[in-house]
């Protein structure tokens, strides 16, 4: 049987465990937050103590971290993943990190023998929870067909993008079209409500036609109902809209419709936002509403 193993235990890793948890895989995870260890132990977990035991207990290790550093410390740390790694081994990044990043990092781990795995995931909390998350993949073909059973355990929408940066690259994709959205949705209700009219019907009409997404739906619904708890943290989508910048202008790419969303971002977390729902990109707009 398969050995999975899972560094990284925080609003969006840890229900993604649990949800490797519910195929009868066995599981062996480590994590900063101890509470949250526990909770994986109690469902039928095995702690390991750092990052080089959880490699040397799983044949496919995910990891969901912040960013490219937190990932690289992960892997280079004396007690991280590559201290533990062994022939065979699959190391799947599932956070979002800067597509130029991942072959270096893959050639890193093939001295080992070990593959690693762009994996990214959209879907948020809601997607992470309900196994519905779509996950984009870049990296060795052999290697995805190892890691597929631990991610289809995970994800509904399980795709081979490409080699190794590709699944950062279409994660950059679609945090440009979810951004652009949320900001293309929050301007769209602080125009119904300047111009006099409910938002909330607004909203339900524009869910019968074109406009309608899974935004409009989910984050519409935060913006209407204030509910700025995160699902993703605006503060993580500021700095996702820099891969994009980042990965546009290293292909030589303009992109000035998004760039000003990435502007907006910024300043959420300028104005003491970061840690807010990425809906909360609605409360700049809120500050310049008439009275």
């Amino acid at each position: 049987m398969i050995r999975a193993g899972f560094v990284g235990l925080g609003v969006m890793g840890r229900p993604m465990a649990h949800r490797i948890l519910t195929f009868d895989i066995p599981l062996t995870v480590t994590s900063r937050t101890a509470a949250s260890v526990a909770g994986l132990v109690a469902a039928g977990a095995t702690e390991a103590p750092n990052p080089a035991a959880v490699a040397a207990a799983a044949d496919v290790v995910c990891v969901m971290v912040p960013d490219t550093a937190d990932l690289e410390a992960v892997l280079d740390f004396p007690d991280g993943l590559l201290a533990g790694a062994h022939p065979g081994l699959v190391i799947c990044a599932m956070g979002t990190h800067l597509p130029a990043a991942m072959p270096p990092l893959a050639a890193r781990c093939a001295e080992l023998g070990t593959a690693l795995l762009d994996a990214p995931v959209s879907g948020g909390e809601i997607g992470a929870r309900a196994g519905s998350l779509s996950i984009m993949v870049g990296g060795e073909a052999a290697a995805f067909e190892r890691a597929r059973p631990i991610l289809e355990a995970m994800g509904r929408t399980v795709v081979h993008v490409g080699p190794s940066g590709a699944g950062q690259v279409a994660k950059a994709c679609n945090q440009l079209v979810v951004g652009a959205t949320i900001a293309a949705v929050a301007e769209a209700l602080t125009l119904a409500r300047a111009a006099g009219v409910d938002p909330a019907t607004v909203r339900d009409a524009l869910a019968g036609g074109f406009a309608a997404s899974r935004v409009l739906d989910v984050h519409g619904r935060r913006m209407l109902e204030r509910d700025f708890t995160p699902g993703g943290r605006a503060a993580l989508h500021a700095k996702d809209a820099h891969i994009i910048l980042d990965t546009a202008a290293a292909a030589g790419l303009d992109l000035p419709f998004f760039s000003a969303v990435a502007d907006g971002f910024d300043r959420l977390v300028a104005a003491g936002g970061g840690e807010l729902d990425h809906a909360a990109l609605i409360t700049l707009l809120e500050l310049s509403e008439p009275e």
